[in-house]
């Protein structure tokens, strides 16, 4: 049963976060201990009971997770029968959402009952840049699918016109440059807001968003969400390479794309009649070695951005050179037909190269000057 959900790109999108979030807070602690990142002060009240806010805000936490997540394990499987489906419906459990929601609010009432003090005091707490990953993941998270919702109504213009409701409802149809720059520009809003180091944080988000990314394309391969290749009906090159890796039809994908498959009863029951190239299983494996790569170079360059700029001029070239046997929509510039994302990897590596090549003078300039 756990499976039939697990196949769904929302889970690989949630798997992918949290590791990206695990891999920024490590550098971020990284650079603290070496004196690059300094912490804020605030002040707070402590040994106060929990505020109805706090524990309402608890509750409906927990109901939301046992209202749909909790649901969808409970409930009858013919209202769960899409996954994808029931978790942007209106359906839910509610005895598991009122339950889970009672569980997270007790449990806060505990936590501040538990740290009460006799007569609560204002004192100075110290934040690292560490401390905040986790608001930064949920900014990157709310922030990312509203960019990439936004992204692909975008690159799919004419279409959405005809047809809104299947856009602006569905859970699939997600780009990933547009999340990564609407997700940016949140987190650089709210980084100046804690005076987190600019150049220093992107040197750290750099290898996260890497692997986020090659784990995010798992999801769009097992989930078959039509990130799929061209036509390729070639013999395979190599005896040793499965099928699957060089040429896939993609059977029981969420866009039932294709024909129907013999034998096959219920929703996701198509697959394509010619195979295509998987282009998500290449995107994983080169990202995931470009991961390796970049981790491995994470304490070479010393000159702060220099980092991010590698990260953006590799994720350029990889998603560019992919897009060669990718179907995509193109766009129309000039007489030439390029694609969204090769539009946009190519200004990455551009902005990359220009961060790298400036950065890098202005830190030669700065040396000659002591």
């Amino acid at each position: 049963m756990f499976l039939r959900f697990v196949n769904s790109f929302g889970f690989f999108v949630a798997i992918s976060f949290i590791l990206a979030a695990i891999v920024l807070a490590a550098e971020l602690k990284r650079k603290s201990s070496q004196g690059l990142l300094q912490p804020t002060e605030i002040q707070m009240m402590v040994g106060q009971p929990a505020t109805a806010g706090e524990l309402l805000l608890n509750f409906l936490l927990g109901f939301l997770l046992g209202f749909k997540i909790l649901g969808l394990f409970v409930m009858d499987s013919s209202a769960t029968e899409d996954p994808q489906a029931f978790i942007f419906s209106g359906i839910g459990s509610w005895p598991a959402g009122i339950l889970l929601g009672l569980l997270f609010a007790g449990l806060k009432w505990y936590e501040k009952n538990k740290r009460k003090l006799p007569k609560p005091e204002k004192r100075t707490i110290r934040i690292w840049p560490q401390d905040r990953v986790g608001e930064m993941t949920i900014l990157a998270l709310v922030f990312g699918l509203i960019g990439a919702k936004l992204f692909d109504i975008f690159e799919n213009w004419s279409d959405f016109l005809k047809h809104p409701s299947s856009y602006l409802l569905s859970p699939s149809g997600l780009t990933f440059y547009g999340g990564l720059i609407c997700a940016a520009l949140a987190i650089w809003v709210y980084a100046k807001k804690h005076n987190i180091g600019f150049w220093h944080l992107n040197d750290a988000a750099a290898p996260g968003l890497m692997l986020a990314y090659g784990v995010g394309r798992l999801g769009c391969q097992v989930s078959g969400d039509g990130d799929w290749g061209i036509e390729n009906s070639s013999p395979k090159p190599f005896s040793w390479l499965p099928e699957w890796m060089w040429s896939y039809n993609y059977p029981n994908n969420v866009n039932e794309a294709g024909y129907p498959i013999p034998g096959c009863v219920g929703k996701y029951c198509n697959e394509l009649k010619v195979p295509v190239y998987p282009t998500p299983i290449y995107e994983v494996i080169v990202c995931l070695l470009l991961f390796a790569l970049l981790w491995s170079f994470r304490k070479k360059l010393k000159t702060p951005g220099t980092f991010f700029a590698l990260y953006l001029m590799l994720n350029g070239i990889e998603r560019f050179f992919i897009e060669k046997i990718r179907v995509n929509t193109r766009l129309n510039i000039f007489g030439f037909q390029p694609t969204q994302a090769e539009v946009i990897s190519t200004l990455l590596f551009v902005a990359g190269l220009v961060i790298w090549i400036v950065l890098k003078r202005k830190s030669v300039q700065a040396k000659s000057t002591f």
